[in-house]
């Protein structure tokens, strides 16, 4: 190590970790003494943030430089805790609650400092990091302390624009500085009031920082000041707040906190009036705890955005509600793997089909990063596509599979896709290397369901199988990844069969009726213990209540000139069967409308269908894969206007390409509901 020379015969702050002087080891104690180079200098820049190059004197505002070291004995002058009060007695609780093992001197101050900095490193937000260097600081060095902080904080590159504005975030202090008397031992301890501390209750919240003003010129020093020296006497009032009292002498330091690109803030550490006076090696020791403080700050500034955008991004590729179709009621949950790993592949869907259907979907991509965040949002979108298609389930699964091979050789996930009819009460599912469904039934027994696992999708050239089964009104259809039922200390089947058990112990509790839909979520996560999370967990849960034939009626029409006439007739049975007879002049109206526009250009036979659930749902398919376009007639066209009475007079329309061709539909609110 180079040797350096020191002419003013003082020695900077040693390194923490550093031996302790031995008695005698002059040769030791001036290599410890010259390894001294304060950590705040290696700050990213490259910037100097406090006087730790050897042989530097004092700091820039021109206060006296620290003390030198006592003659032949190595110690510095000053120590980051009092030795006791100033007369010279026995040390009180208090004192004995804030000196350190191992007597005064450098040694104190390495340890104090090695605790303090390892304190502040722990935190990972900035409430952890601002408590770490309070309760780090008081009592062992100061007795109140001041934290202000930016407001808003700069994040990474951004330049703030506008004032610098401060606001105190957070402060800290001992109620009362408590000893015993000197003179008699049996009296009781004697309270010594001092104005210093009381600023941390007292302290202006919030402070703009002056352009050119002594606060600003004390920011851009960057070093720690005494509260004597000239330019802490003009900024310290316009922090804390004119007309408080501030104790202006060697008690008070200010200490700017500058992050890896700018100041970010300011620390105060204060001193009562009956404790020894800061020492010039405590502005050193100072200049390490705003130092690394401000470093930790900018590090929680940059977690907190990777955290919003690792939310964000996961709630965007998330429903933000579920919809509410009819026949079926549906809760969801999503749990991220970790508190760390916010982001991460899995996903649930319902969609809802022409026909009062609905897709329910879940799927699992591999991993927690980013990454498959969005080759999952790319997959959610091709499968909400693809369904939108009316494509049967093995055939989403098989264009999602093509899907994931464009993506990447490497891109693989499992998927589950089922359709759910409610007038027919059935359900179609197609699976790739998902979990299989487990179906709570309405007298609570619950069944895994026999589903063909699959090839996860992503691996190519496999096909995809369907199966069709009952799905009876009252049960309930349970969706999840594997993240619910596998952890280190289980297998999939060991927790398939747990979830298994935990729906009958559940429905048990509700009786003959199925228990609430949400609650039954949370009691399916409550089977998770501490050591259970290992993945992200999707859970989909589906009510079937299915929509009763006699709130049905369906018809085949063949394409002739009289069909529209017969549509009439037939709606105005059904309306008149279920006591919906004000409805019928306008049914009939938008009935005529939408089945001439489909005879005119169907080949095979046109569906009729009414339902009444809620409202009372038209729907009319046939063999024409062109959607129809509203449009303005001129008043010379003969046609064109029957979309226009359609839109006007129905609450709802719209058309839905199937794979077979179309159908267009529309609602009518009911009587009972108005318009």
């Amino acid at each position: 190590m180079t040797e350096h020379s020191n002419s003013h015969g003082r020695h900077p702050l040693p390194l923490p970790g550093q031996g302790h002087r031995e008695p005698g080891d002059a040769a030791a104690a001036d290599r410890r003494r010259e390894a001294v180079a304060v950590p705040a200098a290696r700050h990213a820049g490259g910037e100097a943030h406090a006087s730790a190059d050897t042989g530097t004197e004092g700091s820039r505002d021109g206060h006296d430089g620290p003390a030198s070291h006592e003659e032949g004995t190595g110690r510095p002058g000053g120590v980051p805790s009092p030795a006791g009060p100033p007369d010279g007695g026995g040390t009180g609780p208090a004192d004995a609650a804030r000196t350190p093992a191992g007597g005064p001197g450098g040694g104190e101050r390495l340890r104090f400092v090695g605790a303090a900095t390892r304190r502040i490193a722990r935190g990972i937000d900035l409430d952890e990091i601002v408590l770490g260097l309070c309760r780090a600081t008081v009592p062992t060095f100061a007795d109140a302390i001041l934290v202000y902080l930016r407001d808003p904080l700069p994040v990474g590159d951004e330049r703030p624009v506008g004032p610098v504005v401060l606001r105190l975030r957070r402060t800290d202090r001992l109620p009362e500085y408590v000893r015993e008397d000197r003179e008699d031992t049996d009296a009781p301890p004697e309270r010594l009031p001092d104005p210093g501390p009381e600023l941390a209750e007292a302290a202006a919240e919030r402070c703009e920082v002056r352009i050119g003003g002594p606060l600003a010129e004390v920011l851009r020093g960057v070093r720690p000041v005494f509260g004597d020296s000239s330019a802490a006497r003009a900024a310290l009032p316009e922090l804390l707040g004119e007309g408080r009292h501030i104790p202006l002498c060697q008690r008070t330091i200010l200490a700017p906190l500058r992050g890896r690109r700018r100041v970010i803030g300011a620390a105060v550490f204060i001193r009562r009036m009956d404790r020894p006076a800061f020492e010039g090696d405590d502005l050193l020791v100072a200049a390490q705890l705003a130092t690394h403080t401000a470093l930790g700050v900018d590090k929680a500034v940059l977690y907190g955005r990777e955290v919003y955008i690792a939310d964000e991004l996961q709630r965007t590729m998330l429903p933000d509600s579920l919809p509410q179709p009819t026949g079926v009621r549906l809760a969801s949950r999503y749990l991220p793997a970790a508190e760390t790993a916010r982001v991460g592949g899995d996903w649930y869907d319902a969609i809802p089909l022409p026909g009062n259907r609905v897709a329910l979907v879940v799927g699992d991509v591999m991993g927690h990063s980013m990454t498959s965040a969005a080759i999952m949002g790319q997959l959610r979108t091709t499968a909400q596509t693809l369904a939108g298609l009316d494509l049967p389930p093995q055939e989403v699964l098989h264009h999602l599979d093509e899907q994931a091979q464009r993506l990447g050789s490497d891109r693989m996930a499992t998927c589950l896709y089922a359709v759910y009819d409610p007038v027919a009460h059935r359900i179609v599912i197609a699976n790739a290397g998902h979990p299989p469904p487990v179906l709570l039934h309405r007298g609570g027994r619950a069944e895994v369901l026999r589903v063909p696992p699959g090839a996860p999708i992503g691996v190519g050239g496999v096909d995809f199988e369907a199966v069709e089964l009952d799905a009876p009104a009252g049960a309930t259809l349970l969706l999840y990844t594997d993240g619910l039922v596998e952890s280190r200390i289980r297998d999939v089947w060991t927790g398939i069969e747990q979830l298994r058990e935990r729906l009958i112990d559940t429905a048990r509790l509700t009786g003959p009726n199925p228990p609430p839909l949400e609650p039954l979520c949370d009691e399916v996560l409550g089977m998770l213990g501490p050591g259970d999370r290992d993945d992200d967990i999707a859970l989909l849960a589906a009510r079937f209540e299915g929509i009763a034939p006699s709130d049905v009626a369906y018809w085949f029409l063949d394409p002739r000139p009289q069909t529209a006439r017969q549509a009439r007739r037939l709606a105005r049975r059904a309306l008149t069967r279920w006591g919906l007879e004000d409805l019928s002049d306008s049914v009939e109206l938008l009935v005529s409308e939408v089945i001439t526009n489909a005879v005119r250009y169907a080949e095979r036979p046109i569906t009729l269908r009414l339902l009444r659930t809620d409202v009372l749902r038209c729907e009319v398919g046939d063999d024409v894969p062109q959607l129809p376009r509203l449009r303005q007639a001129r008043p010379s066209d003969e046609g064109g206007r029957g979309l226009y009475l359609v839109n006007k007079l129905a609450r709802r329309w719209g058309a839905t390409r199937l794979s077979t061709g179309k159908v267009v539909w529309f609602e009518l609110p009911l009587p009972s509901q108005g318009r």
